[in-house]
């Protein structure tokens, strides 16, 4: 009697206990500023179009981007790799809920045995009237299992196995958002490599022109030899450009189609022909920096580890109490015939209640413990370093972005004054006021300034790109895959 209430007790303590040993996970405040402080600049930009977070590649109005975008987060191998990742931790989350579980199996077995006559039990079996060395076993049984969580080791495993779970989840996020960006980077950077390369060739096309001018003039003695030249030098000059920009191209589609998953070469062909450099759109909502902590999945990463090293203290502190299990055992055995094995005579039955406690083990569950509480400690503050390096990566885009863009408003005005003036050197050539070099002057200038206008029109693509991946765009937050911090201290820095 004493025994059913000692068992029913145990099972109750382990169902309904409200607490479990160790220290109860609190999310930790991290104290950033009211808002970023490029914000105000990046809302007064002038743009063409807008862009949500949750789908950023639609805002540059190029289909053949958002197409890409598309394509890599559907095929991108990366993604594939961390469907696997996040299977796993599904799994290991499937391990630990089934441990508070009780866990059973079934066992049916015949066996047939002779035993020998020349082994000393033999021969003593065979001393005995009556004695059959033929034998026959049947046996039918069911075994049923159940480790009595009452300290709660068993739940704060469950507890770690959901956050690194969730965590995993939030690092498919993680991928997904790298992959999205790289892609259109790299989209951005190809067609920024194309437009140069067209800025090269259109200078190439004029130099020569010159040059076939000039030389036709030498040829009717109305030229110096040293001005053909000079003209000859400048259009090796801009030729010597051309390859190395025909290489990046190749490069740059190559790891475009590597980002497909597909082989090197599959889009060449629609890619080819050049299009005009993507536009950095507006962005409708920054938000604080406070919202990257719910929005940026690589800080949910962090916090859900935080969470997960914070359970396993727990884990370690449970070594230190008791485990209690019970076993049950109901089955049939017989050594008559297998007709008898049900037969009621056959039954048997068990029930075990076992304990395993590690009481002379303190020395290795102290170490275990501390070692638990140090890998808290650094998953806090590689959390705590993780959002401040996103604030930092915040401002540093949003700085690119802006000044990019006050970069190329100053190099359109330039191009346009500078391919005037060319033309006005060139008509003055013609008419004998200027010489020759000044002509290539201008034409060398020109160049420079219009190749440095595509590259800065690149970049603020490119940076624009940087500043949704740096706010953790790319995702449905209402697809929320972990908790989130939301006891966040808030402090002005302006």
């Amino acid at each position: 009697m004493f025994t059913i209430r000692l068992l029913a007790l145990l099972m109750s303590a382990s169902v309904v206990a409200g607490c479990a040993v160790g220290p109860d996970y609190r999310k930790p405040d991290i104290i950033l500023a009211d808002q970023f402080i490029g914000q105000t600049q990046l809302e007064n930009r002038s743009a063409v179009s807008n862009a949500t977070l949750a789908a950023w590649w639609d805002g540059f109005g190029d289909p053949q981007l958002s197409r890409f975008v598309l394509l890599a987060l559907e095929q991108n191998l990366d993604m594939a790799q961390t469907s696997a990742r996040i299977a796993q931790a599904r799994s290991g989350l499937g391990s630990a809920e089934a441990a508070l579980l009780p866990s059973g199996n079934a066992s049916l077995q015949a066996t047939k045995n002779r035993q020998s006559l020349e082994t000393p039990i033999g021969q003593l079996l065979d001393a005995v009237p009556g004695y059959d060395r033929n034998g026959s076993l049947y046996e039918a049984n069911l075994n049923a299992g159940w480790e009595l969580d009452v300290f709660g080791g068993l739940r704060r495993g469950q507890e770690a196995a959901l956050a690194e779970y969730q965590a995993a989840r939030a690092g498919g996020i993680a991928t997904r958002l790298a992959v999205a960006a790289q892609t259109a980077d790299l989209y951005i950077s190809l067609r920024g490599l194309q437009a140069r390369l067209g800025i090269a060739r259109k200078q190439l096309e004029t130099q020569q022109q010159l040059l076939s001018k000039v030389t036709m003039l030498y040829s009717k003695g109305l030229a110096p030899r040293f001005q053909v030249q000079q003209a000859e030098g400048a259009v090796a000059q801009v030729k010597s450009g051309i390859p190395m920009l025909e290489a990046g191209i190749d490069a740059s589609m190559n790891a475009l189609d590597v980002m497909l998953g597909v082989p090197p070469g599959t889009y060449r062909a629609e890619l080819a022909e050049a299009g005009p450099v993507p536009v950095a759109p507006q962005i409708s909502s920054i938000g604080s920096p406070a919202d990257l902590l719910r929005r940026r999945p690589d800080l949910i990463v962090a916090e859900r580890r935080l969470a997960a090293a914070n359970a396993k203290i727990g884990m370690a502190v449970s070594e230190y109490y008791p485990k209690l299990a019970l076993s049950v055992l109901i089955g049939s055995a017989t050594a008559i015939s297998g007709g008898n094995l049900f037969s009621s005579g056959a039954n048997q039955a068990a029930g075990v209640l076992g304990l395993r406690w590690r009481l002379f083990d303190f020395g290795r569950i102290n170490a275990q413990i501390e070692l638990a509480k140090g890998q808290e400690a650094e998953a806090l503050a590689a959390y705590r370093q993780a959002a401040l390096r996103a604030a930092e990566d915040v401002e540093n885009a949003i700085s690119f972005l802006v000044k990019r863009e006050e970069q190329t408003s100053a190099l359109l005005q330039g191009e346009e004054s500078l391919s005037q003036a060319r033309n006005s050197t060139l008509a003055a050539y013609q008419k004998g006021v200027v010489s020759l070099i000044e002509v290539l002057h201008a034409d060398e200038n020109l160049l420079r300034t219009s190749d440095a206008k595509a590259q800065a029109q690149t970049e603020a693509a490119r940076s624009a790109v940087a500043t949704f991946k740096a706010l953790g765009g790319g995702w449905d937050e209402s697809d929320a895959v972990a908790n989130v911090p939301n006891n966040i201290s808030m402090a002005n820095t302006h």
